[in-house]
């Protein structure tokens, strides 16, 4: 039977990505998909840099586990894994066929298929699908069971739910105590005027100083979560299922895609400079300068641009920032999912 290999991202949110890809083809096609999780050398990078197609830049131990049967399909993301995953259609005759999601690194001609979003501005390509948001592993029937399984938890709280979900700092922008002290009160201040209430929740790249700040904001009956690693007790998706409007800090796309996943209102908060000159003080950061920097005088392929994706969705009208009244929610005929997994079977003969 043919065979998908997931070689796994090393960060968390490609790692959402590429696994929520990898079940929805697996499903598709009815193919079995084996997950390899990587370790990498110290020299990681130098495998990309050199353009080569190895696993030098694997510990011999995670390299030993890439072996014949080559598989029919290799999905993956992440600069390190490029190197890998030619390496395996290389080893497989040309069998195999390599789909990568997110940021290319290494020139489009040596994909299969690259799935991708607006931010890293990759041009259009016979071989590249530009979604507008992110793959992520939202569902009604995962919706379902989260607003089950949090029903007793936000019973006590006035209604209607106002989610607020917290990022952190990207590229140019910076989510620090200014920014979230901002977000809290206007977040307040709408769930105030609706006499209902706050879930929030903030993420693994909110700092400690960003989510005391948002914490002290806020002034109205409120579940506040505080992000911690390996939570069992997360309650990310049971907000993303309770909530009647959604508020997602603009830093984050893969929480924006989420949240525009569950068909409800998304208003984009401006973490200061997403639209142009900053209109209140913001948050220092020289990592920010410095990106900014990049964005200005290097190449495209160097930075992304979070903005585009910003502008994409007011355009369509899945979401507004903030301070904008909400019209009617627009929902594509045709999720970005979908758009993935068929390019995925055109790829293989499939469709």
């Amino acid at each position: 039977m043919p065979v998908i290999w997931l070689i796994d991202a090393y960060r968390s949110g490609e790692r959402g990505q590429v696994r929520a890809l990898a079940d929805a083809v697996s499903e598709a096609l009815g193919w079995p998909c084996e997950t390899r999780v990587l370790d990498y050398r110290s020299y990681m990078f130098m495998p990309h840099l050199l353009g080569q197609d190895t696993v030098s830049g694997l510990t011999a131990e995670s390299a030993a586990t890439l072996r014949p049967p080559w598989p029919d399909l290799v999905l993956s993301c992440g600069v390190r894994n490029e190197p890998v995953c030619r390496w395996i259609r290389a080893q497989s005759g040309g069998h195999t066929r390599y789909v990568h999601v997110g940021r290319p690194w290494a020139s489009l001609e040596s994909f299969d298929l690259v799935v991708t979003t607006p931010q890293y501005r990759v041009p259009p390509r016979p071989n590249v699908v530009n979604n507008r948001l992110t793959l992520h592993g939202v569902s009604p029937a995962r919706l379902a069971a989260a607003r089950e399984e949090w029903a007793d938890q936000f019973a006590d709280l006035p209604q209607p739910f106002f989610a607020v979900i917290a990022g952190g700092d990207s590229g140019p922008f910076t989510f620090g105590p200014r920014a979230a002290g901002r977000l809290g009160r206007q977040a307040s201040r709408l769930a105030w005027e609706h006499g209902g209430s706050l879930l929030v929740t903030t993420s693994s790249r909110t700092s400690a100083a960003a989510v005391s700040a948002l914490e002290t904001a806020v002034d109205v009956p409120s579940y506040f979560y505080r992000w911690r690693p390996h939570d069992s007790a997360n309650p990310y998706f049971g907000i993303l299922a309770w909530a009647d409007r959604l508020i997602v800090t603009g830093d984050s796309i893969a929480m924006l895609s989420e949240a525009c996943a569950t068909g409800k209102p998304v208003q984009m908060f401006d973490l200061g400079g997403m639209r142009g000159p900053a209109r209140e003080p913001v948050d220092f950061r020289l990592g920010a300068l410095l990106f900014a920097a990049m964005m200005r005088w290097l190449p495209h392929s160097l930075s992304r641009d979070i903005t585009l994706v910003h502008r994409q969705l007011r355009e369509s009208g899945r979401a507004v920032w903030l301070e904008e009244e909400f019209g009617g929610v627009a929902v594509p005929a045709e999720s970005d999912m979908q758009r993935a997994v068929a390019a995925v079977k055109a790829l293989l003969g499939q469709d």
